[in-house]
């Protein structure tokens, strides 16, 4: 299962936010779409079939809103923030990059 959030939005779409166990460290997936439900319907099309939210325990951020906002495919991911709270500087990635493999997690 995976810990995430989502905010809606004032136009009634909204953004979800995903961490997911991927690699030794975990990516956090955000996807914009016309609800909650398709949301994960996008990422379940993709191959990541066991997606699952519940609760609304780690929402997007502000800036993770407006990235996602501004990438044509509203799908995208970076390295999930360690636990110890040491955020990384890392620019965001589409997630064709995360499936193909070509994307370095670390």
């Amino acid at each position: 299962m995976a810990a995430g959030g989502f905010c809606k939005l004032p136009n009634g779409t909204v953004v979800v936010a995903l961490n997911l166990p991927y690699g030794p460290a975990g990516v956090r997936v955000l996807v914009h779409a016309r609800n909650r439900a398709r949301a994960l319907t996008r990422l379940r099309n993709l191959g990541l079939r066991a997606i699952y939210l519940r609760g609304n325990a780690e929402p997007p951020t502000p800036d993770e809103i407006t990235a996602v906002l501004h990438h044509p495919d509203g799908l995208i991911w970076r390295t999930a923030p360690a636990d110890n709270g040491v955020t990384v500087n890392e620019l965001w990635h589409p997630i064709r990059t995360l499936l193909s493999g070509s994307a370095a997690v670390r």
